[in-house]
């Protein structure tokens, strides 16, 4: 099957650009870097069948925590008819964690915005809000990839029979 990954470049930090398309271009796959603010668009055009993405933290019901901008990409996908996968290992889940309100949220340095690529982007003084992760809800995923297998459709009895009680 062929094989070509749109990769969004994940501001502020540019984890998408610097380390996603870098791992792919290591084992040749096909990659073309986009904006974050591009994923919407290069799914209306017809270039996204699916959307993959990873996680830092998974509620017992399966709601999902990862990089800012996630949550966004889930309502484009599922606005365009566009399944939406997260592929982490088990060790990502935290089964104290009911669902995705329970994730904290952690508050980034306004600097990683304000003074982007650089330089400074902003104007000084410029009021600054920057959660580092934000929340798809599981409502929102099509399945869960685990080196365990695969949860699908994304319940908390799913999940808890894929991994036991204690994740």
């Amino acid at each position: 099957k062929n094989i070509h990954v749109y990769a969004d470049e994940t501001r502020p930090l540019l984890q998408g650009a610097r380390l996603t398309t870098w791992e792919l271009m290591q084992r040749n796959v096909p990659v073309t870097l986009i904006c974050d603010s591009m994923a919407g668009w290069a799914m209306k055009e017809g270039r996204v069948q699916a959307v993959i993405t990873g996680a830092d933290r998974i509620a017992a019901n399966g709601d999902s925590a990862n990089k800012i901008g996630t949550y966004s990409v889930a309502l484009l996908a599922k606005a365009h008819g566009i399944p939406f996968y997260i592929a982490a290992p088990s060790s990502t889940f935290d089964l104290s964690l009911e669902t995705g309100e329970d994730i904290p949220i952690e508050e980034r340095n306004p600097e990683e915005i304000t003074h982007g690529f650089g330089r400074q982007t902003a104007p000084t003084g410029v009021a600054v809000y920057n959660p580092a992760f934000d929340v798809v809800p599981a409502s929102h995923i099509q399945g869960i990839v685990t080196e365990k297998g695969v949860i699908s459709p994304v319940t908390t009895e799913n999940v808890r029979a894929l991994l036991g009680s204690n994740g």
